[in-house]
This record gives structure tokens, C-alpha cells and sequence, in this order.
């Protein structure tokens, strides 16, 4: 029975488009969460520098906290080795999925229910807040466009959310 079991997508596959603003699902990707006490550890691990100011991206990595990551890559990447490192590696990958907000309104749709000013937030920063009250990441990837990641669970709400105030 259970071979009969398949995974629904939790958002449409076809983008919401209107009022100056696209909202779609991102790209398959592989996600993982990271913890590290000493950034360099960290670096180690990934071969290239983390970034050590939080809200910093850099390589599809964003510093989270002071000991914490979210480093999006290719799908089917393989789990970092960690190996003799103080960090925590953990595949999130079937637990987030991303949402694109794009457009002149991008901002703007994402304010209604997010307690920051995205104004005022810039390119290549990323934190961890809320719209409404799901928890989701967001990360400013240029002047019109973000990326949100939200819990599997909680992205068809998200969706209905984003759209409703897209279509306003």
C-alpha cells in the first residue's frame, strides 16, 4: 500500500502573476542546517569562507545566528563531511521548500505580514522572522527579488497568504 504513496508539491507549479509581482516555487535544492561554534570550522568543512556576520550570505550560505547556517546548494548534493570538526550537519532538505517573490510589489507583498522593513533591507542579507506567524528565512537576492524558505507544512498557508495580498 504504501508503494501507492506519493509526495504532492505543497504550492501550485504554475507562478502567480499580477499587480508587479511573481510569486513561484524555487528551484529543487539541497538544504542543510549548520552548526559550528568556530566559523573556521565551518570553512573547513565547505572549502570556501562562511560568513561570520549574521545576515551575511555568501555561496548560497547565510549566517543565521552566531553558531548558526543555512546553506542552499545543488540538488542531490551530498551531505558535508564533518568529520573530525566540531559542526552539525543536518539535510533539511525535504523539510523547507522556497518560495520566490519577485517584482517591483515584491517588498511590498511581503511586509503585510512580516514585522520588518524590507525596505530598508539589503541585497544579499538573510535572517530568520516571521509572516504573520510562520517562522520563514528570507533572504534579499536583488532589488526586486526574494527568497523565502518556509517549513514544508506551513507553505500552502504561505502561499494562499502571499497571493491573496499580491492580488490586492
Amino acid at each position: 500500500m504504501s508503494e501507492l504513496l506519493t509526495r504532492q508539491d505543497p504550492v501550485p507549479a504554475a507562478a502567480f502573476s499580477g499587480n508587479q509581482v511573481v510569486i513561484r516555487a524555487a528551484p529543487a535544492m539541497a538544504r542543510f542546517s549548520l552548526r559550528a561554534r568556530d566559523p573556521a570550522d565551518l570553512t573547513a568543512v565547505l572549502g570556501f569562507d562562511a560568513p561570520t556576520k549574521i545576515g551575511a550570505t555568501a555561496n548560497g550560505l547565510a549566517c543565521l545566528g552566531p553558531d548558526e547556517w543555512l546553506f542552499r546548494t545543488a540538488e542531490g548534493t551530498a551531505l558535508p563531511d564533518a568529520s573530525g570538526k566540531l559542526v552539525a550537519v543536518t539535510e533539511v532538505s525535504h523539510r523547507n521548500i522556497g518560495l520566490i517573490v519577485e517584482g517591483a510589489r515584491a517588498a511590498a507583498v511581503l511586509s503585510a505580514g512580516c514585522p520588518l522593513d524590507l525596505s530598508r533591507f539589503a541585497v544579499g542579507r538573510a535572517t530568520r522572522t516571521i509572516f504573520e506567524t510562520v517562522e520563514i528565512i528570507i533572504e534579499r537576492e536583488a532589488e526586486d527579488r526574494f527568497h523565502v524558505e518556509v517549513w514544508r507544512s506551513f507553505a500552502p498557508w504561505l502561499w494562499t497568504a502571499l497571493t491573496q495580498v499580491a492580488a490586492e
